[in-house]
């Protein structure tokens, strides 16, 4: 193979990588993003080692749906205001870099306040019915039973949170969720740094939604086994979350 041809070669092969990369970004972007969840914030509905689908339109686009979250604009492309009971993903307000998934629970204007764990919106208290079952769930290193309930909010969607009455803020102040803000919580709700911590998470502007979670495609016990060691997979491998839808 002479000169010419070499280069010819590594010319169009450079070309193939340079437009797979463009299309991985288009995709990656616009459409469709993975995620991996790290925590168990969001127990029982994800578990540590889920790895979901997140759909990047579906509240429209602003400078976080992009690689590196470049400074374009303050707004937001194609907005469509997401729905109480949504699973969000979202830059974090305290950075602007770090992504955070939780349920969105408060729309802009309204007001959300803790008694004895119970949610009131409005001054309305949701509808709360106790499940039967205790739910183990993990928080840090410690597995732990906590009693479990299903969770209706004011547009009729369901949703199962865990949490104890004497919880970490389970009483709290009136939280006034501010114009083009929401307020996000954890399933899990003991072990789940959220909206109810101002200073850290806060009130998200819509400017920092990321995408609605949609599907897991994947998910390993990573306690019990990490990934690399794909020898004891199937030790680990939860096949019962397989592609399962996220609500």
């Amino acid at each position: 193979m002479n000169k010419k041809k070499i280069i010819n070669t590594i010319s169009e092969n450079l070309k193939t990588i340079v437009g797979a990369l463009i299309i991985a970004v288009i995709i990656r972007s616009l459409i469709i993003q993975p995620f991996y969840i790290p925590s168990s914030s969001m127990e029982p509905t994800l578990l540590i080692g889920d790895r979901i689908f997140v759909s990047k339109y579906t509240y429209g686009f602003s400078r976080h749906s992009f690689p590196f979250s470049p400074d374009l604009t303050n707004k937001r492309i194609l907005y469509k205001e997401p729905q109480r009971g949504d699973l969000v993903v979202f830059k974090t307000p305290s950075d602007n870099r770090t992504d955070y998934i939780k349920r969105l629970i408060g729309l802009p204007g309204d007001e959300i306040q803790f008694i004895n764990g119970e949610i009131f919106i409005n001054k309305k208290q949701i509808e709360r019915k106790k499940v039967n079952n205790l739910k183990q769930v993990r928080c840090g290193k410690f597995s732990l039973e906590i009693k479990a309930y299903e969770e209706i909010l004011p547009n009729g969607k369901k949703h199962i949170a865990v949490y104890n009455a004497e919880g970490t803020l389970q009483n709290s102040k009136i939280f006034k969720v501010p114009n083009n803000h929401f307020f996000l919580l954890g399933d899990n709700r003991d072990c789940s740094k959220d909206s109810r911590y101002l200073e850290s998470v806060g009130y998200v502007s819509f400017v920092n939604l990321v995408g609605k979670a949609q599907i897991i495609f994947f998910s390993n016990d990573t306690i019990k086994n990490r990934l690399l060691k794909f020898w004891n997979l199937n030790e680990s491998f939860r096949f019962d979350r397989l592609f399962k839808n996220i609500e």
